[in-house]
């Protein structure tokens, strides 16, 4: 009973409403901003290594990495599979849409989060809840939002990240699920316990190397297939359309299995970058809102697509239609997952699939829990103000996301996932509100940046020039800005 009490949950916030939302704020922001994520994706890529951190704040690379870190995970690998197997080749072709449209939404949540983050304990903390306050005066919502990303880094989140790592690790080697849990458990602790500078220098490590080896796997993987490369981008634009007689009856589950794995790996709209955005120290919140809104390519343009392109020209993959029953059954008995990236490796280099899978699937997963940490000590920051109370708090979900990862480790995929989109879908309705009120906000902050450009300056932000009258930090980063220029 309580498993199909969360799947109608589930169904319920995942609803088209929230489909055509995102997209349709995608498409606002990108008209209005002037596709920002298309004509200026060469400066999106240089802003990531410009800039250093600071006492208050990390690097705008770091920033980066750690926002990265939290998108890159089961979603890229694990969620890509289920997409297909329950959307058809065609969710391919939405999930890119989504990525498209959603680089714009996370360019504008992210520069929201950096106009209102507040100096918590000597370093940066920002994102919706602070956004809302401020930007909206809503305090009653900023708490909900802030309630709820805590109940999803620290509970719901953590499941499915776990279970994928344990059932990776336990088809490849045979390790017990619980043995895999105590182990990231024990690594876990020894990053987050060391702060957000720990975090992000580990972020900033790992998440580049594992992303490029894994995009490296993949062209191989179709390098060696050449040939069916054409016929399977045909089958996927055929399929997202329904012009494929296969998968005709399926369209609206293509279109919603495409989206919902697209926002929940590349979290634009969430508000989850948003948070790791305001941590950097930059000149201009447009400048790591764009950063940022480039994080959304390579989690789903990169990284997403040659996992699925991966299955499809391998044809590692089945099929089912919404009412339950096999549309293709390429590869009989096996479940939507790991698997069937696995599978597709294993068809180019025998034995090694399973191995490379379990490997990319730990350090994306792992740089996800971590993320969360992070995500749940910026929202535990805000509900509690007291700075001793606030220390205890933190320390509580630590260990609380500590025991949600090691429990994880054995539920099923199908709870996993359920519970995963559930604490997903609670934070994202309530930003996706916050967006559409702040919508003037952020493009009013973005064209700033944009004239400043265009005059031949390195951007400075000040609030007032943008009517903003409640982000006393940017003083004083303006004030350290115009020191070094001097100097």
């Amino acid at each position: 009973m309580f498993d199909t009490q969360i799947e109608w949950l589930v169904e319920k916030l995942w609803s088209t409403p929230m489909v055509a939302l995102v997209l349709l704020l995608g498409v606002y922001f990108t008209i209005r901003m002037a596709a920002p994520q298309i004509l200026r994706v060469g400066e999106m890529a240089r802003l990531l290594i410009g800039g250093t951190g600071s006492k208050q704040g990390v690097s705008s690379f770091q920033a980066f990495a750690m926002a990265l870190g939290g998108r890159i995970g089961v979603g890229n690998i694990a969620g890509v599979a289920t997409a297909i197997h329950f959307g058809g080749p065609g969710a391919m072709f939405w999930m890119w849409m989504t990525a498209i449209v959603g680089s714009a939404v996370a360019l504008a949540e992210c520069s929201l989060a950096q106009v209102w983050k507040e100096e918590v304990h000597g370093e940066y903390r920002g994102g919706p809840a602070y956004y809302i306050e401020k930007g909206i005066g809503w305090k009653w919502m900023a708490i909900a939002y802030a309630a709820a990303a805590v109940f999803a880094c620290a509970v719901t989140g953590p499941s499915i990240q776990a279970f994928s790592i344990a059932e990776s690790v336990d088809v490849a080697w045979g390790i017990e699920p619980w043995i895999t849990g105590v182990f990231v458990v024990i690594l876990f602790l020894a990053v987050v316990l060391g702060g957000l500078k720990r975090i992000g220098l580990v972020a900033g490590l790992v998440v580049p190397v594992m992303a490029a080896a894994y995009i490296l796997a993949g062209l191989v993987v179709l390098a060696l297939n050449a040939d069916a490369v054409p016929g399977m981008f045909g089958l996927i634009f055929a399929s997202a359309f329904g012009a494929e007689s296969m998968f005709g009856g399926m369209l609206g589950a293509v279109i919603m299995w495409g989206v919902r794995r697209a926002i929940y790996s590349s979290e634009a709209g969430t508000g989850s970058g948003a948070q790791a955005a305001a941590a950097a120290e930059v000149s201009h919140p447009a400048k790591q809102g764009l950063a940022q809104g480039f994080s959304v390519y390579v989690d789903t343009l990169f990284v997403c697509t040659i996992t699925g392109l991966m299955i499809l020209v391998t044809n590692s993959y089945n099929v089912e239609n919404p009412d339950g029953t096999t549309i293709i059954e390429y590869v009989p008995g096996l479940s939507a997952g790991p698997a069937y990236t696995q599978t597709a490796i294993d068809t180019v280099f025998p034995g090694v699939g399973s191995s490379f899978v379990a490997v990319a699937m730990f350090f994306f997963a792992f740089t996800t829990l971590l993320s969360f940490a992070f995500y749940a000590d910026t929202n535990v920051a805000y509900i509690v103000r007291n700075p001793r109370w606030e220390r205890i708090c933190n320390r509580v979900m630590v260990f609380v996301l500590a025991g949600s990862i090691l429990l994880g480790s054995f539920r099923s995929s199908d709870v996993a996932w359920n519970l995963a989109d559930l604490g997903l879908g609670l934070y994202t309705w309530i930003n996706l509100i916050a967006l559409v009120l702040l919508s003037g906000t952020a493009i009013r902050v973005y064209r700033d940046y944009v004239r400043q450009r265009r005059e031949g300056r390195d951007p400075v932000f000040d609030p007032e020039d943008v009517g903003i009258h409640n982000a006393p930090v940017w003083a004083k980063i303006r004030e350290r800005t115009e020191s070094d220029r001097v100097r």
